[in-house]
C-alpha cells in the first residue's frame, strides 16, 4: 500500500474582504491565543515524567501539529489571495461576489453569492466560484436558463435576478 497522494488542484486566488478579515483573525487567534495555550499545555504534560505512556502529552503533541499545519496553511493561502473589493462595471451579468436568486423548474427559489473557495458557506447560501454550479452561471444575466450538471442528472435553473448586494427579506 502506498502512500501517494495525487496533488490537489489548488482553488482560485479570488476572495472578499470579508472573507480575507475571516482568514486574518483565524490566523491571529490561532499564533497568539491558542498555540501558546497549547504550548503550555504540552511543557507541563512533559514535566510529568514518561512521555511513552503521557496521554496528555500525546494529545497535546497532535494538537500542536494540527495547529502549526493550519496556521502554516493560512499563512501561505494569506500571501496568495487576491482581494476583489470593486463591483463589476455590467452588474445585470453575473461575476465574482455577485448575489443571484435563481428559480428551478418547479418554481422552487434560491439564493446564493458567489465567493472564493475559502469562504464557501452552504447555510449562508456561499458557494464556490470553483463549483458546478458556479461555473455554470458565471457571464449570465438576469432571465437566462442556465444547465447545471449533477451526478444525479442535468438541473435547469432561471436567473430571477443579479445584484451585488444582499437581498432584501422578500
Amino acid at each position: 500500500m502506498s502512500r501517494y497522494r495525487p496533488p490537489v488542484i489548488p482553488g482560485s486566488k479570488y476572495i472578499t474582504p470579508d472573507g480575507k478579515k475571516r482568514l486574518t483573525d483565524e490566523f491571529t487567534f490561532l499564533w497568539t491565543v491558542k498555540r501558546p495555550e497549547v504550548t503550555a499545555a504540552l511543557a507541563a504534560a512533559a514535566a510529568e515524567g514518561d512521555r511513552s505512556e503521557n496521554a496528555e502529552y500525546i494529545y497535546r503533541k497532535k494538537q500542536l501539529r494540527e495547529i502549526d499545519s493550519r496556521i502554516h496553511f493560512l499563512k501561505d493561502r494569506l500571501e496568495d489571495v487576491v482581494v476583489v473589493d470593486t463591483v463589476p462595471d455590467d452588474q445585470t451579468r453575473v461575476f465574482f461576489g455577485a448575489w443571484i436568486r435563481l428559480e428551478d423548474g418547479d418554481g422552487n427559489r434560491a439564493e446564493y453569492r458567489i465567493v472564493g473557495p475559502d469562504e464557501f458557506d452552504t447555510d449562508k447560501g456561499y458557494i464556490s466560484m470553483d463549483s458546478p454550479v458556479a461555473k455554470a452561471l458565471m457571464k449570465r444575466s438576469e432571465g437566462d436558463d442556465v444547465v447545471v450538471r449533477r451526478p444525479k442528472g442535468d438541473a435547469v435553473f432561471t436567473i430571477i435576478k443579479v445584484s451585488y448586494r444582499p437581498f432584501s427579506p422578500e
